[in-house]
C-alpha cells in the first residue's frame, strides 16, 4: 500500500503530510527531509490511531509514500505549518470518508489530553517549540486556534472564557464535529461573511488535526 502525500515547499521549510490521514504531517528544513520525518514519524502517529481504535499500518521505507501534489509555500509554511490547499482537498467527502477523518480527529484530541494528563503538575523543557509555551499556554493557544479555524468552516462560536480550559476543549470539539457535518451535508459557501477565506472540509480536518498531534507530541517531548 502506498500512502498519497503532498510536499508544501518554502524558502526555509518543507511540510509533507497524508492527503487521507490528517494529523500524519511533519515540517522539516527541505523536501527531502521533510519525507524522511514523515516516515519515521509513521510509527507514533500509528499509536495514536490506535487510541481510537483505527487500524493503520504506517510505511516502513519510502517505496510506501506517493508524492501526488507538490506547491510553494509562503510565509506559513516558513513559521512551520502547513498553508497550502491542494487540489485534493477540494474533493468531496463521502459520508464513510467523514466519519472516518473525524474519528481520527478524536484520536488526536485524545492524543493531547493524555499528553496534558501526563504533563500535570510537570515542568516543561524549555525551547524554540512552542516558544517556550508552559502546560496552560499551549492548552489555551489550542482553543484559540481552533475558534479561529471554525470560521474557515463559515461557523459562529464564541469562546466562554468563564470556563475551565477542559470544558473550552469539549465545547470547542463539539463546535467543530457540528461544523463539519454541516460543511458536508450542506456545502460551503464560497467566502466569509466579512470575506475570509473559506477552508475545504478535508484541508480542515487535516490542518486541525496536524496542529493538536503537533503540540501533544510537543508536550510528551518537552515534559521533564
Amino acid at each position: 500500500m502506498s500512502y498519497r502525500i503532498f510536499l508544501e515547499t518554502g524558502k526555509k521549510k518543507t511540510a509533507a503530510g497524508a492527503f487521507d490521514w490528517p494529523g500524519w504531517c511533519r515540517v522539516d528544513r527541505d523536501p527531502d527531509s521533510a519525507v524522511d520525518t514523515l516516515l519515521e514519524y509513521g510509527s507514533r502517529y500509528a499509536q495514536v490511531l490506535h487510541i481510537g481504535g483505527i487500524d493503520f499500518t504506517p510505511p516502513t521505507n519510502l517505496s510506501g509514500l506517493t508524492i501526488v501534489e507538490r506547491a510553494d509555500g509562503d510565509a506559513t509554511t516558513d513559521f512551520g505549518s502547513p498553508g497550502f490547499i491542494f487540489s485534493a482537498d477540494r474533493a468531496a467527502l463521502t459520508r464513510e470518508e467523514l466519519d472516518l477523518q473525524i474519528s481520527i480527529l478524536e484520536a488526536c484530541w485524545a492524543a493531547f489530553d493524555w499528553a496534558a494528563a501526563s504533563a500535570g503538575g510537570k515542568d516543561l523543557r524549555k525551547g524554540p517549540r512552542g516558544g517556550g509555551r508552559n502546560l496552560e499556554k499551549i492548552t489555551e493557544h489550542l482553543i484559540e486556534a481552533e475558534q479561529a479555524y471554525l470560521r474557515r468552516l463559515a461557523w459562529k462560536f464564541k469562546r466562554d472564557k468563564t470556563l475551565s480550559f477542559e470544558e473550552q476543549l469539549i465545547r470547542s470539539r463539539q463546535a467543530v464535529a457540528e461544523a463539519l457535518e454541516s460543511a458536508v451535508s450542506k456545502g460551503l459557501p464560497e467566502s466569509g461573511p466579512r470575506g475570509g477565506v473559506i477552508w475545504p472540509a478535508r484541508y480542515f480536518l487535516r490542518r486541525s488535526a496536524w496542529h493538536t498531534l503537533d503540540h501533544a507530541w510537543e508536550i510528551e517531548d518537552r515534559i521533564i
